[in-house]
């Protein structure tokens, strides 16, 4: 089974202890993730120009990136459905 650690072996994704967080930037949005393996659960944060981050519901993140999220987390084991879990 995957953990922070190993998602923090795939591109941008960086871990700390339990979570693992990795920053995407599309055209005119910048949106930072965490994954939590407590909960093996996704929290996204949209990113404003100040850098304050704000959490959003996922149905407000666009689709490819949270397309992308769940590759992610099934190339390391864990199981993709976690991406719609709720904390």
């Amino acid at each position: 089974m995957g953990d922070a650690n190993s998602l923090a072996q795939l591109d941008g994704w960086h871990s700390e202890g339990y979570a693992a967080r990795v920053h995407y930037e599309g055209e005119n949005e910048r949106y930072s993730i965490e994954f939590y393996e407590a909960r093996e659960s996704i929290l996204y944060w949209k990113v404003n120009e100040g850098n304050a981050a704000v959490p959003v519901p996922r149905e407000a993140v666009p689709d490819p990136l949270r397309e992308r999220i769940r590759r992610d987390l099934a190339q390391v084991g864990i199981n993709p459905e976690n991406e719609t879990r709720l904390l």
